[in-house]
């Protein structure tokens, strides 16, 4: 499936009828079983219905790193952001992708 920005924002977890993804490097994943991580009052909550890659590259919670720039991110953060990614195809299905 492809998604825009702002279709993916619809899935963020406020909507209890439908799953909750997070966007890792442009992929989709359903984090729905992560539910307490992922959805509204979790930890992670701010990453639902985004692509959080920029966040996730550096341990971040920050909203305004909550995007899908990964401009200036150092190899480290790369590294990081990588394992990340393998973390999620691990333990999450990939729905879709952002359309560019």
């Amino acid at each position: 499936m492809e998604f825009t920005a702002q279709e993916l924002s619809l899935y963020n977890g406020t909507d209890p009828s439908k799953p909750i993804y997070v966007a890792i490097k442009g992929r989709v994943f359903d984090v729905t079983t992560g539910k307490s991580f992922y959805g509204p009052g979790g930890a992670y909550a701010l990453f639902a219905g985004k692509d959080a890659s920029r966040a996730l590259g550096k341990m971040s919670k920050n909203e305004e790193d909550v995007t899908a720039c990964l401009d200036g991110l150092s190899e480290k953060e790369i590294g990081v952001l990588n394992d990340w990614e393998k973390k999620f195809e691990a333990k999450y299905p990939v729905v879709g992708h952002i359309s560019s």
